[in-house]
């Protein structure tokens, strides 16, 4: 047996051995593909990206014709490189650098020597493209904007890098990908699928025809247009609001979480990213530290919200019992919660109850409910998380799942925060009290105050916040259907929405009312300090509102957060009054708000901090003044009706 057992081995190995080489090499001659590419030449043929509309069909982004002039190092042969250069407006010492670069890549694979050649620029080269071995084009689309807002929810178009052509089999050298918006997020959705042919080729290296009759060719598949449910005049007026201002503005629909606005300030014309001119550009961008028109502060930044926190401080204190409507706090224009600590107020002050509390923004009511959620419990380590966990029921202190490649979580503090700060335990809820109006270690992004209103407008539910609405032949993500209900009883969110709307009627909002339009809201001001000269500085508050509207039946919850705006009212308030009437009445009443918030700048207090670049000086300007920087080229044409 043992003799038998191994020449039957080698002789079954042996057999299943030339089996397969006589599948590769006769049967399945698909690896002949992946040869020399001596005799194959591979020619992409790159698809229309997917449009991009707004939610009630109008067009934002489009395509443009481009041209790559590509290059296989191996096939150039004599080049007349002084011809070469004067036609493409390029320097010698771009020549050979260019040339290095593509060698390393790849000797006999082509990549992209010069990208995005508008028709014009391409001209004059294609009439003598032929004298360049080794040289051909590769035709492109490029994004054309038909707008000049929305820079940070569009994202870009860029070459991939060597890494991602390593990693991601289907992109080469020269391939352009989205990045950053919605570019990034549904890269795969609007790149579509290319095409690829195999083309044959004789000793001379002159192409033949089809390989293998085109077996193996496949068609270009257009990327899938989207909608989103970004409301473009609403996005516009925003910008043009935040003009020579920094900060954010996220407006969300509460029925759905989809979010109609999504801000950042400072900003640029999406149009400066596009065309031989985009990495210069972009670097300009990239490298102003101050201003930072590539950071996106309404999902990025992450600020102490204030007093709009005191709303989830009278909420977990109605849901733990501590405090009910009748409930009464005395405030001496302060706070007095342990011997010598005072924590100010501006309210009227005296007997307040939940309701006056909240339209008068108190700290005392807010300090005490705070305090009493706290010392329910025995163990403040024990309470916090209780408190914690309530307050992150509404999306808070997490990333919450929308669609956008950016962002932060943000801060709610629980045991483990305090842990960490006193190790040696002994705090109480005296040394957290700051968390009660929105200070101490709380933090949240624009989107999640936005949010917030919204799950308030809702009384106690929430849909995660989206920026698509419809994928031309696809369903959308079902998380963007899915309900998520907070900790907090319904019944509790009538007294404080209560409140909420007499901040318009009775207090702090009260000379930013909107006639006709019941807005429930909330002013707030934050501490900001800052680094100047290696000193702690304390520098003009944040400015800080949250809105949603109308009353009932509600059909925008907003968050603005203006840095060093001051008070709430001052310029916060004002915005978010503003947007509110113009996507509900498509229309301004309040022109003494508009003219006063068009006009208002900040760039004082921000020169405090260091210069702006040129290139987003000119971006801060007025929209009718900017000179836009589109490239010069035909539109690829397209049906542009759009229906939801």
């Amino acid at each position: 047996m043992r003799k038998v057992l191994l020449p039957s081995l080698i002789i079954i190995a042996a057999s299943l051995l030339v089996i397969r080489i006589f599948y590769l090499q006769i049967i399945d001659d698909s690896f002949k593909l992946k040869s020399d590419n001596n005799a194959i030449k591979i020619k992409y043929d790159y698809p229309e990206r997917g449009y991009i509309y707004d939610r009630n069909g109008k067009l934002l982004v489009a395509n443009q014709a481009s041209y790559d002039i590509m290059v296989i190092p191996r096939e150039v042969k004599n080049t007349d490189t002084l011809e070469f250069c004067t036609l493409l407006n390029i320097t010698k010492e771009d020549f050979i650098k260019k040339m290095e670069k593509a060698k390393i890549y790849s000797p006999r694979l082509p990549s992209v020597f010069l990208p995005q050649l508008n028709k014009s620029e391409f001209a004059a080269f294609q009439e003598k493209i032929r004298k360049f071995e080794g040289f051909y084009f590769q035709k492109r689309s490029l994004r054309d904007y038909e707008v000049d807002f929305g820079a940070n929810v569009f994202g870009f178009i860029t070459q991939v890098n060597e890494k991602l052509v390593a990693k991601n089999p289907y992109y080469n050298s020269g391939d352009l990908i989205g990045k950053q918006g919605v570019e990034e997020s549904y890269e795969e959705i609007l790149r579509g699928i290319k095409g690829v042919k195999y083309l044959q080729k004789d000793k001379y290296n002159r192409e033949i025809g089809s390989f293998k009759e085109g077996k193996y060719d496949t068609i270009a598949v257009q990327g899938e247009d989207i909608n989103l449910t970004i409301d473009a005049e609403l996005q516009k007026y925003g910008e043009e609001l935040m003009i020579n201002k920094r900060g954010g503005i996220v407006a969300i629909e509460p029925k759905t979480g989809e979010i109609l606005s999504l801000v950042t300030a400072p900003s640029y014309d999406p149009s400066i990213l596009v065309g031989r001119k985009r990495s210069k550009n972009y670097t300009q961008l990239y490298h102003d530290s101050i201003a930072k028109p590539l950071y996106d502060r309404g999902l990025l930044a992450e600020y102490a919200p204030g007093s709009p926190f005191k709303i989830l401080t009278g909420l977990v204190a109605l849901q733990e019992g501590v405090v009910d409507e009748q409930t009464t706090v005395f405030c001496h224009h302060g706070f007095s919660y342990a011997r010598g600590r005072f924590m100010r107020c501006h309210c009227h002050g005296g007997a307040l109850q939940l309701h006056r509390g909240i339209y008068e923004s108190c700290n005392a009511y807010f300090g005490t409910a705070y305090m009493r959620t706290i010392n329910k419990y025995v163990k403040p380590s024990y309470a916090v998380d209780v408190w914690s966990n309530h307050v992150k029921s509404f999306g808070l202190g997490q990333f919450m799942g929308y669609d956008l490649p950016t962002g932060r979580k943000g801060h709610i503090p629980d045991s483990k925060t305090y842990k960490k700060m006193y190790p040696n335990g002994g705090w109480r809820s005296t040394a957290i009290v700051s968390n009660a109006i929105g200070q101490g270690e709380v933090s949240m992004t624009p989107i999640q105050l936005a949010n917030m209103m919204a799950t308030v407008a809702n009384e106690g539910y929430y849909y995660t916040p989206h920026i698509i609405k419809k994928i031309e032949g696809q369903k959308i993500d079902k998380k963007f259907t899915t309900k998520h209900v907070t900790t907090i009883d319904k019944k509790y969110f009538k007294p404080m929405i209560s409140g909420l709307f007499d901040v318009y009627n009775l207090g702090t909002a009260y000379y930013l009312k909107v006639e006709g339009i019941d807005i429930c809201g909330k002013t707030g001001t934050a501490e900001n300090f800052a680094k100047i000269n290696g000193v702690r500085t304390q520098l003009e508050d944040h400015s800080i509102f949250v809105a949603f509207a109308p009353k009932d039946n509600p059909k925008i919850a907003i968050a603005v957060m203006v840095e060093n705006g001051g008070f709430g009212a001052t310029i916060a308030g004002p915005i978010a009054s503003l947007m509110i009437e113009k996507y509900l009445r498509h229309k301004i009443t309040r022109t003494d708000l508009e003219t006063r918030i068009l006009n208002k700048s900040l760039q004082g207090e921000y020169a405090k901090l260091g210069g702006l670049s040129e290139i987003v000086k000119a971006q801060m300007r007025k929209k009718d003044s900017i000179e836009k920087s589109k490239i010069i080229a035909p539109k690829i044409k397209k049906d542009t009706t759009k229906q939801n």
